[in-house]
């Protein structure tokens, strides 16, 4: 034997080379996903005015109908990731995915606005519902221990990479073919993801004998039973608790000022203003993109500072910019009205990680579903801006008045956040 292959023989084989960690790509799979269930939320502002001219319903109604989805989004929430524990992720994603798809597919034909409420309200409600940040929530906590934030703010920027992609192209479908066809892109867009769902989306680590990321291996638990029950008792615990009021509180203002305000009224609001509908919902479009930056950042600064104090300087330049918004509204794109896009698009959800880190640290294994209903909360004060802002353009003639009160609202949000005490640290633990 020569010494070549005698030093080959006693050689210590070469490690593998390390590879990328299972978990990255179920985050990448439930991104996806809520991008697929997100593509709904582009529609409803570019459809307030179509409607309106198409069926005469006024646009209190239509507004109504879009606060039947917002409070549905957020009530169906905690029982979504109840039943996440029950039946897996999978499973849930998938019925959520077709109820979107067939709520936007039935709209089409609808001739009276009680159909509206059925289907944009109960049917796609429910289904985003379903893919809500609840499920981000299930998914960071199954798969996660190390970069909770991160991925938690990364998959909160999925749907406004959602709007991002849809509401330039739904803005041209319904200037030049008509809220028909718009509406039927939506639902392809959901059915689509589907079968990506269903093929590369796993519920839990032991699934593939991993341990999550950053963690210990940990046996899948068996599947929970009473879904409905359970989400409900962990609310009757967590209402006994002032730390619930005051998250559930700033986050109804977060959801009144984002989805349920300029989500909703931007569009028509810059339209009564002289301003093409493509353009402004290219402006929408823009806080996705900064809205991506800003999450992504705020999951990174939830890891490092007070997630308390972060909520405070997020709702207060909040409120100060819808102050302004009234005065920037013109029939062509100016810089300041740039400004307060990038500004706002940076803003937008990054109150998610800071409110997620601070349920995870208060109510533990079951912070998901408080998250729920802290969710739920959201979509309420969404739905009551949503009526309201189609009821207070009935009567004044203009959104003015609820862009002043929006910005009223996030100064009391960012108060509320600081009274937030922490919970103490178990011993040993080691404090951000």
């Amino acid at each position: 034997m020569t010494q070549t292959t005698q030093a080959a023989t006693h050689a210590t084989p070469a490690p593998d080379r390390p590879r990328i960690h299972r978990a990255w790509f179920v985050a990448a799979v439930a991104f996806v996903t809520i991008i697929g269930g997100a593509a709904f939320n582009s529609l409803p502002g570019l459809l307030i005015d179509p409607l309106h001219r198409d069926f005469g319903w006024s646009r209190g109604e239509i507004g109504f109908a879009v606060s039947i989805d917002m409070a549905l989004y957020g009530l169906t929430a905690p029982f979504a990731a109840a039943l996440m524990d029950r039946f897996g992720m999978r499973r849930v994603a998938v019925a959520a995915l077709s109820m979107v798809a067939a709520g936007a597919l039935l709209s089409v034909w609808m001739t009276a606005s009680w159909q509206l409420m059925l289907y944009w309200g109960l049917l796609v409600g429910l289904g985003t519902g379903s893919m809500a940040l609840a499920f981000s929530a299930t998914v960071t906590n199954r798969w996660f221990v190390a970069r909770r934030g991160l991925v938690t703010g990364v998959l909160t920027a999925a749907g406004a990479s959602g709007q991002l992609v849809f509401l330039p192209l739904c803005a041209w479908i319904v200037q030049n073919h008509g809220w028909q066809p718009a509406s039927v892109t939506v639902a392809l867009a959901a059915l689509v993801v589907v079968p990506f769902v269903w093929l590369l989306l796993r519920d839990h680590p032991a699934d593939v004998g991993l341990a999550p990321y950053g963690g210990e291996f940990v046996p899948k638990p068996a599947p929970r039973t009473g879904a409905a029950k359970r989400a409900v008792t962990v609310l009757f615990a967590a209402v006994k608790t002032g730390h619930f009021w005051l998250l559930a509180g700033t986050f109804a203002i977060c959801g009144a000022s984002t989805n349920g305000l300029i989500r909703t009224y931007f569009v028509p609001s810059a339209h009564d203003h002289g301003m093409q509908i493509t353009a402004a919902a290219s402006l929408l479009a823009v806080i996705g993109v900064f809205d991506v930056i800003g999450t992504i950042a705020s999951g990174w600064l939830t890891d490092r500072f007070d997630a308390r104090r972060l909520l405070a300087v997020y709702y207060a330049l909040r409120g100060v910019s819808l102050l302004f918004l009234p005065v920037l509204m013109a029939p062509t794109v100016h810089p300041p009205m740039i400004l307060f896009i990038v500004f706002y698009g940076l803003d937008w959800v990054a109150t998610v990680p800071p409110t997620l880190a601070l349920c995870r640290e208060q109510y533990g294994e079951d912070s998901a579903i408080v998250f729920g209903w802290v969710l739920a909360s959201h979509q309420v004060g969404a739905a009551v801006v949503a009526f309201a802002g189609g009821v207070a353009r009935d009567v004044f003639d203009s959104y003015n008045v609820v862009w002043y009160a929006a910005g009223a609202l996030c100064a009391v949000a960012a108060l509320m956040s600081l009274v937030i005490r922490r919970k103490p640290a178990l011993a040993g633990e080691v404090k951000r």
